[in-house]
C-alpha cells in the first residue's frame, strides 16, 4: 500500500482579504481608462444587465455573444446605478463612470478571476472529465461543508465564462474552493487551468461528448489534463485505461489512482460492499454506506469520498456527509402555481452561491415583476458574517418580499430593509402565513433538506397531476442560434408562438424570445396576442387569423393583423382611427397554398384602397409555402417563390418606409437559403424538429412529456388488461398503470403495444387500450417501482417516433398535449 501526504485543514494558510479598486482593476486586466471618475472599490462583477444590482461598487463586463452585445446595455445599467464598465469599444458615456477599454472583454474577466485566485490563501480542488463533474463537485461539497467554509461552482458553471464567475466568489471567509471545468474544443483548458490553479485534482472519466472537435480520444484526454499542469495531486479511476495510461505519461504530479478491480501495486483498491464502498488510505480503512449500487453512482461517490479522505476528513464525518447527499437537480425549474404565481423550485439545497444563481435565474425568467423569496437557514458552518452578506444581497436585489424560515435566518429581521416575515419552522409558516395573499408573483422556494420545503412547493403548486411537459429553455435558445447561424446578419426573425407555442406555453416562450431579441412574434388569434400583451410582452406581434370584429382589441393592444381581404382592412381601419392610431397590416399573397391570401386579380382593388387611406402602414408582404419540407415538390416551391417575387412589387403603398418581404418558414430557411429576403418565420424548428432532416443532428428536443407510475400489479398468463379486454398477458407479467391518458394528449393510437415509454432507461410497451386518464405498460423485465418517472416522449422515444406510430406529423403530437398538463420550464 502506498502512503500519501494528505492535505489536512491545519496546513491551510490564512486566507487573504481581497480589496480592489478601479485603478488596480485597470492594471490587472491591462486596460486603459477612456473615462475616469473616482477610484471606486470593486465588490461585485456582472455580465448580465438583467441581474446586475446597479451599485457603484459593481463592474460590468460588456461581453459580446453571437447575437447579444453587452455594450448596448451600458446606458440602462448606468441609469440603474452601475458605475464601472469594462468595454472593448470606445463609447460616449455619462461623466460619472469609470470606463476601462480592453482588447478582449472575456480575457479581462478571466484575468480578474485569476488575480482573485492568486490572492486566495486556501486550498482549491479542480474537477474535470466527460461525465459526473457536477455530481462529484456537489457531493464533495456536501461531505465537506461541516468542516470547511466552501465556495463551489454554481450548478454546472464550467465554461470559459462560468469558471471565471465561479472563482470570483472566493473570499476571505473561505478556506476551500471546489470548481469544475469543461471543454468542448482544443486549446480551451489552459486558460481555465490558469484561473482555477487546483492543488488537488479529480479526473472523473472520459466519454464521447464533443469528440467531433478532437482528432482522437487521446487528444481530448490530453486537453483535459492541462487543468492539472501545476497540480500537486490527481485522483482518477485506473479502470479507465485510456485516462490512466495518458496521465502516467503527461501528468508530472502525485498520481492517486483507484480501481474497483485492479490489484496492481500503487492503485487504491475500492471494494463494493453490500451497502456501499470500502477503501484504505494511509493504512486507515473507510467503510462508506451509500443509498445506491449502480456503477456510475459508486464511481462518483468514490471520487468524492476519496477526495474528502485525502483532505483529512474522518470516516465518521464522510459518512455523515454522504447521508446528506440528495438527488442532484441539474437545472432550476419554474412551473405554474396557484393564484397566477410561478414557482421556482430549489427546495433541497441551500447555500449562498446557490442562492445567487437562483436569484439570477429569477431575473432571467422575469415572468412576473413582483418577486418573493422563501428561504431557510443555511448549514451549520455558516457564520454571522455570511448571514450579513445574505442580508446585503437581499437588500440589493430587486425582491419585493422575503420569507425567512429557521432560527438563524430569523436573526436577520432587523437587517433586511425589504418587506419580510420570519418563522421558526416550515410547519409554523404553513400554519400562519396566508398563502392566498401570494398572487401573480414569481416565488423562489429554496431551503435545506431538513426543512422539507417540498411541503411548501406542494401547497403553492397549481396542480397535483403528476403529468407534465418539461421545456428546457437552454435547448430552445440553442435551436434559435442554430437557425440564426443560417441567416444573413440583417435578416429578421419572426417566431411562431401560436397554439401555446406548439404546446410549450406562449407567454413563457415569448419571454425568452424577447430577451434573445427576435424581431417579431406571431399568434393565430387575437386573444392569444391580447394575453401576451397583458402579461408584459412588448415585441411586435402579428395575428394570423383575426376576425372582423377584432378591431378594437387589435388597436387597444397594439397587435398587427395579417390581412387577406379588403373588407378586413376597411373594418379594422375604423377601429384604429377611433383611438388615433394607424392600422399596421401584414399582407399575405396566395401563391399556391390556397388557404388565405390576396389573389393576383385582387391586387388592383387592394392598391386602390391603400392609395386613398393615409392611416395604413404596411408592415410586411409575405406568402406561405405549402411544401418547402419535401424535395419532391421543389419545382412547386420554387414556383411559389417566383410568383411572390412577381406579384409583391405590384402592391403599391403610400408610405416612405419599405415593408418587410418574407416567404421562408423553418423548412424554407434550410432548403432555400438564398431566398431569405428581409425576414424569415421560425416555427417547429425552434422545438428541435427539422422537417427537411438536413440539420436534425444540430438541433435538440427541448420538450419532454413525462408522468409517473401509479401502481404495479402482477398479471397471470391469459388475463386481460384494460377496456374492451384488448390487452392480453402472453406470460405472467408485471403491469404498471401510469398517470396519463388521451385527455392529456397521449393518443389512443399509442395503445396495444404500438408505442413504448421509457422507465429507468428501458423501453416498456403499452398494453391494452389507452384510457382517458390512465394507461398501462408492461414492466415485466424492468426494475420499476411506484412513483418512478415515465418518459412519454423526449430523447427516446422522440416526438417523431410517436408521430410515425400515429401516422401524423410532429406538430400534432406537440399541440395535442392538454392544457391540464402542467408546463415546467428549465434553464441551466
Amino acid at each position: 500500500m502506498l502512503y500519501y501526504v494528505r492535505l489536512t485543514k491545519k496546513y491551510l494558510t490564512e486566507p487573504n482579504s481581497f480589496n480592489l479598486k478601479s485603478n488596480e482593476l485597470c492594471k490587472i486586466i491591462q486596460g486603459r481608462f477612456v473615462h475616469k471618475t473616482d477610484d471606486l472599490s470593486i465588490a461585485t462583477i456582472s455580465i448580465d444587465s438583467r441581474t446586475a444590482m446597479g451599485q457603484p461598487n459593481e463592474v460590468f463586463f460588456a461581453l459580446r455573444g453571437n447575437h447579444l452585445d453587452g455594450h448596448t446595455f451600458i446606458e440602462d445599467l448606468y441609469k440603474k446605478g452601475t458605475r464601472n464598465f469594462v468595454v472593448s469599444q470606445a463609447l460616449i458615456v455619462p461623466i460619472e463612470a469609470n470606463v476601462i477599454l480592453v482588447e478582449n472583454v472575456l480575457q479581462a474577466l478571466q484575468k480578474i478571476a485569476q488575480h482573485k485566485r492568486e490572492s486566495f490563501g486556501g486550498r482549491v480542488v479542480g474537477i474535470t472529465g466527460s461525465n459526473g463533474k457536477t455530481i462529484v463537485k456537489e457531493w464533495l461539497a456536501t461531505i465537506l461543508e461541516t468542516s470547511h467554509a466552501i465556495v463551489k461552482s454554481p450548478g454546472s458553471y464550467n465554461s470559459q465564462i462560468g469558471v471565471a464567475l465561479s472563482v470570483w466568489q472566493l473570499n476571505d471567509k473561505t478556506d476551500l474552493g471546489i470548481f469544475e471545468a469543461g471543454i468542448s474544443k482544443p486549446n480551451e483548458m489552459s486558460t481555465i487551468g490558469q484561473i482555477i490553479q487546483p492543488e488537488l485534482g479529480v479526473f472523473t472519466n472520459i466519454g464521447t461528448a464533443h469528440q467531433e472537435n478532437f482528432e482522437s480520444l487521446e487528444d481530448k484526454i490530453c486537453e483535459k489534463l492541462k487543468l492539472f499542469k501545476n497540480c500537486d495531486h490527481l485522483i482518477l479511476r485506473a479502470d479507465h485505461e485510456g485516462v490512466i495510461t495518458i496521465a502516467k505519461r503527461e501528468y508530472k504530479g502525485n498520481l492517486i489512482p483507484w480501481s474497483f478491480s485492479s490489484k496492481d501495486e500503487g492503485i487504491i483498491k475500492v471494494a463494493r460492499t453490500s451497502n456501499g464502498i470500502q477503501f484504505k488510505l494511509d493504512s486507515r480503512t473507510y467503510e462508506i454506506e451509500a443509498p445506491f449500487q449502480d456503477d456510475g453512482s459508486l464511481e462518483n461517490l468514490t471520487h468524492a469520498a476519496l477526495t474528502a479522505a485525502f483532505l483529512g476528513l474522518s470516516e465518521k464525518l464522510i459518512q455523515e456527509g454522504v447521508k446528506n447527499i440528495q438527488p442532484l437537480k441539474m437545472r432550476l425549474k419554474v412551473a405554474q402555481g396557484i393564484n397566477g404565481n410561478y414557482i421556482v423550485d430549489d427546495s433541497y439545497t441551500n447555500d449562498l452561491a446557490g442562492l445567487v444563481k437562483a436569484l439570477d435565474f429569477m431575473e432571467k425568467q422575469n415572468l412576473h415583476k413582483s418577486k418573493v423569496i422563501i428561504l431557510s437557514d443555511f448549514g451549520s458552518s455558516y457564520s454571522v458574517e455570511q448571514y450579513n452578506e445574505l442580508a446585503k444581497l437581499l437588500n440589493d436585489k430587486v425582491v419585493d418580499h422575503f420569507i425567512g424560515i429557521g432560527p438563524a435566518i430569523s436573526a436577520l429581521s432587523e437587517h433586511i430593509s425589504i418587506s419580510s416575515k420570519f418563522f421558526d419552522s416550515t410547519g409554523d409558516f404553513l400554519d400562519r402565513y396566508p398563502l392566498d395573499s401570494l398572487r401573480d408573483r414569481l416565488v423562489l422556494v429554496k431551503g435545506s433538506r431538513k426543512f422539507q420545503f417540498e411541503r411548501i412547493v406542494n401547497r403553492l403548486s397549481q396542480r397535483t397531476h403528476k403529468t407534465s411537459l418539461e421545456i428546457n429553455l437552454d435547448s430552445v435558445v440553442k435551436n434559435l442560434s442554430t437557425y440564426r447561424n443560417k441567416l444573413k446578419s440583417d435578416t429578421k426573425i419572426m417566431v411562431m408562438v401560436k397554439a401555446l407555442a406548439y404546446g410549450a406555453g406562449s407567454f413563457e416562450m415569448a419571454k425568452i424570445l424577447e430577451y434573445h431579441k427576435v424581431d417579431y412574434l406571431a399568434v393565430a388569434y387575437t386573444d392569444e396576442g391580447k394575453e401576451l400583451r397583458e402579461k408584459g410582452i412588448s415585441l411586435p406581434i402579428m395575428v394570423m387569423n383575426p376576425s372582423l370584429n377584432d378591431g378594437p382589441t387589435l388597436a387597444k393592444y397594439n397587435l398587427e393583423p395579417e390581412v387577406f381581404s379588403c373588407n378586413q382592412i376597411k373594418s379594422f381601419i375604423q377601429d384604429f382611427r377611433f383611438v388615433g392610431k394607424k392600422l399596421p397590416i401584414h399582407i399575405i399573397l396566395n401563391t399556391g397554398m390556397n388557404r388565405l391570401g390576396f389573389e393576383e386579380e385582387d391586387i388592383p382593388s387592394l392598391n386602390a384602397l391603400l392609395s386613398k387611406e393615409n392611416d395604413i402602414e404596411v408592415k410586411s408582404i409575405f406568402t406561405h409555402l405549402a411544401a418547402a419540407d419535401e424535395n419532391e415538390h421543389d419545382l412547386f416551391t420554387q414556383g411559389q417563390i417566383e410568383r411572390f417575387q412577381r406579384l409583391s412589387p405590384k402592391v403599391k403603398f403610400l408610405q416612405l418606409t419599405r415593408p418587410l418581404y418574407h416567404v421562408l418558414n423553418s423548412s424554407g430557411i434550410i432548403s432555400y437559403p438564398l431566398r431569405q429576403m428581409d425576414m424569415v418565420r421560425l416555427g417547429i424548428g425552434l422545438y428541435g424538429l427539422d422537417p427537411t432532416g438536413t440539420i436534425q443532428e444540430d438541433l435538440v428536443y427541448p420538450s419532454t412529456f413525462k408522468t409517473t407510475i401509479s401502481q404495479i400489479r402482477g398479471i397471470k398468463k391469459g388475463e386481460s388488461i384494460g377496456y374492451g379486454r384488448n390487452g392480453k398477458a402472453n406470460n405472467d407479467s408485471q403491469i404498471a398503470t401510469i398517470a396519463v391518458g388521451y385527455a392529456d394528449g397521449y393518443s389512443r393510437r399509442f395503445g396495444n403495444g404500438k408505442a413504448k415509454v421509457s422507465i429507468n432507461g428501458q423501453l416498456a410497451p403499452t398494453i391494452g387500450n389507452i384510457c382517458m386518464d390512465m394507461s398501462m405498460v408492461d414492466v415485466t423485465d424492468i426494475d420499476a417501482k411506484v412513483g418512478d418517472e415515465v418518459i412519454l416522449f423526449g430523447s427516446d422515444p422522440t416526438i417523431k417516433d410517436l408521430a410515425q406510430i400515429a401516422e401524423t406529423i410532429p406538430y400534432e403530437i406537440l399541440t395535442n398535449v392538454s392544457s391540464r398538463v402542467s408546463r415546467v420550464f428549465f434553464a441551466e
